[in-house]
């Protein structure tokens, strides 16, 4: 009896080896089917040339490429570095101590076959009264594939300077770095500290 079942398992496991290896590798290797790839790898992506951003960045917020230019070399020489990715798009924002700010737009990267459509929302607090709307051209530091970059920023309003015209301001995380570039601060008034997350569809709560 014990014979008997050792045959049938020397016979099971020679006919696993005969497979072919081809199957295994295959399943060990195969690529994502995700049409945004390929990225060139998880560490690497193309960066986008200062020339690049300035005639995007000037026709999305639709201003002069001067002002344009002025706001990048500010922020190119605090990054130390080129930017991987941008968003182009719109937003609204107000508060009253208590403030809410909800955006829309689309996601660039040169490894991208086409642009990601991308939303963001957040939530502050502080002596902040007002309202806006405004465009915004937002550079993207650190980003290797598109789905790094829907996770919550921390940020302080309260930073952001004016170059020619525009606030910029920085959020970062877990290694990723946004500067968005506004067209001014409209009437939003004092400084605020919240968070804004970024999804791949629109969400109410702005948490």
């Amino acid at each position: 009896m014990h014979r008997r079942q050792l045959i049938r398992t020397s016979l099971g496991l020679a006919a696993a080896g005969a497979l072919p290896v081809g199957l295994g590798a295959c399943a060990s290797t195969r690529q994502p089917t995700d049409p945004n790839y390929p990225i060139a790898s998880d560490q690497n992506a193309q960066a986008y040339t200062f020339e690049e951003l300035v005639s995007a960045g000037s026709r999305e917020m639709g201003i002069a490429a001067e002002a344009m230019g002025s706001a990048l070399e500010r922020v190119f020489a605090e990054q130390g570095d080129r930017p991987t990715a941008y968003i182009a798009g719109e937003e609204a924002a107000g508060a009253a101590v208590v403030g809410v700010r909800y955006g829309r737009g689309a996601l660039h990267m040169k490894d991208l076959s086409a642009s990601q459509e991308v939303f963001w929302q957040g939530a502050s607090i502080g002596w902040d009264v007002g309202g806006n709307a405004s465009r915004v051209f937002t550079l993207v530091y650190g980003l290797y594939h598109p789905d790094m970059l829907y996770r919550r920023y921390p940020g302080v309003e309260g930073s952001a300077y004016l170059v020619a015209g525009l606030g910029v301001n920085y959020q970062r995380a877990d290694g990723i770095v946004l500067a968005p570039i506004r067209t001014g601060v409209g009437l939003r008034l004092g400084a605020n500290v919240g968070t804004m997350s970024y999804s791949r569809q629109r969400n109410i709560l702005p948490f």
